[in-house]
């Protein structure tokens, strides 16, 4: 499983656009093979700035996602509307059950 977190941080005057695209995005990203779970969420810290949490089947989906044209546009147009570059952080990883997790061994 990949796990993706990225942010974006809004101009004041742009955060009404950029938000409607990352929705947007986000929309159309769950359909993709491979998207277990794509959302976008407001920062309760910083109300300029939007998270993104993902959740993929594997490697070659996320690519597949970075390859789709529409993504390339997202993050183009995204990028203009942002005080700095998107963050982004890709991470491999196994699903755990809490009951497995907190088991003493």
């Amino acid at each position: 499983m990949i796990t993706i977190t990225g942010s974006i941080l809004a101009k004041p005057e742009t955060f009404d656009e950029l938000l409607r695209l990352c929705l947007e995005h986000t929309r159309r990203s769950r359909g993709e093979p491979g998207c277990e779970h794509h959302s976008v969420h407001i920062d309760a810290e910083n109300r300029m700035r939007l998270v993104f949490f993902e959740r993929w089947a594997d490697q070659a989906s996320v690519l597949k996602h970075f390859a789709v044209p529409a993504s390339g546009a997202f993050v183009a147009q995204a990028g203009k509307l942002a005080v700095s570059a998107p963050e982004i952080q890709i991470y491999r990883s196994d699903e755990v059950s809490l009951a497995d997790f907190t088991r003493r061994t």
